[in-house]
């Protein structure tokens, strides 16, 4: 009897602790579990401190423009002193989709405008600074710098068809965070990103540009030779030698097909080369389009005749 109650207890004993450690096996697996997740955080982050300044580093880079305007968050530290912020609020621009924009993306336009010259490097770094840490200090602070960018960038092209060089698809918008303590700060431009530079496939050099924009001109003094103080008859001119000497490209693969370049020299685009060209010369003459379009009911109707046969 005494032997079989010791088996017995013996036995509770053995199953206690079996079940000790099964149970302490299950909260290690626990623990090792939590760890594993937390090492895979949904959006991967890089924190380099040093002494009591934090950056912290997006490594992934999402499109905040949408296309055709590509945009990036490249949160890399400064090697270089920023800038101090240059005043690109108002430079007395008076052009028809600059007027049409908010005060924030006639900013970016500013910027662009300033640094023209500059920009046909293809990679200059045209610097914001802080100009936007009251939009980015907002929830949704980087989606609309982003929609202002996307504005500013659609009406620079637009109004100024002579940049014909840029490719707004290669210019990326950088957004810079550095958190001090409580203190956080934004630092914004605008570069080529990971491209060799933000010029259309055409072109690749500043060279290349300034001998296009000469050659450009060159047609530009021809059609102004034939220049008059009547509007209407000036709009008529240049209409007649964009439709007389432009060839309409079928294909749609040939270079320069989109801008001044391909209609104005080698003398073959699409719709929207001449448009552009329309434009530059208009702006050339000191018609602005909308004053054009305006005097010149009995041209549009046969513009749009034209164009209708073109395309």
């Amino acid at each position: 009897m005494q032997s079989r109650l010791t088996t017995v207890i013996l036995s509770v004993l053995f199953m206690l602790i079996i079940s000790v450690f099964g149970l302490f096996g299950i909260i290690l697996w626990n623990s090792f579990l939590k760890l594993e997740t937390s090492a895979e955080p949904e959006e991967i982050k890089t924190i380099i401190s040093e002494t009591e300044e934090t950056i912290d580093k997006d490594i992934k880079a999402p499109d905040i423009i949408e296309n055709p305007f590509s945009g990036i968050i490249d949160n890399e530290k400064q090697t270089q002193p920023q800038n101090e912020n240059e005043d690109y609020s108002n430079k007395g621009i008076d052009k028809y989709f600059y007027n049409q924009l908010e005060n924030e993306s006639k900013i970016i336009y500013n910027a662009f405008e300033k640094n023209k010259e500059n920009m046909k490097t293809g990679n200059y770094k045209i610097e914001l600074g802080s100009t936007f840490s009251f939009v980015l200090s907002q929830e949704d602070g980087q989606d609309l710098l982003g929609k202002y960018y996307q504005s500013a960038i659609e009406a620079y092209t637009y109004d100024n068809p002579d940049v014909f060089y840029l490719s707004p698809n290669k210019m990326y918008l950088n957004i810079e965070t550095t958190t001090r303590k409580n203190n956080v700060t934004y630092y914004v431009y605008v570069n080529s990103g990971p491209k060799a530079n933000y010029f259309i496939d055409e072109f690749s050099s500043q060279e290349q540009i300034n001998n296009a924009i000469t050659k450009i001109e060159q047609v530009k003094d021809i059609i102004l030779q034939n220049k008059t103080n009547n509007t209407y008859k000036n709009i008529k001119m240049v209409h007649d030698y964009l439709i007389k000497n432009v060839k309409y490209d079928t294909s749609v693969s040939k270079e320069n097909i989109y801008n001044i370049y391909g209609a104005m020299v080698n003398q073959e685009c699409v719709c929207e080369g001449y448009a552009r060209s329309f434009k530059y010369m208009m702006d050339e003459m000191r018609n602005p389009m909308h004053i054009s379009y305006r005097k010149s009911k009995k041209l549009r109707r046969k513009s749009r005749k034209s164009c209708m046969e073109l395309c």
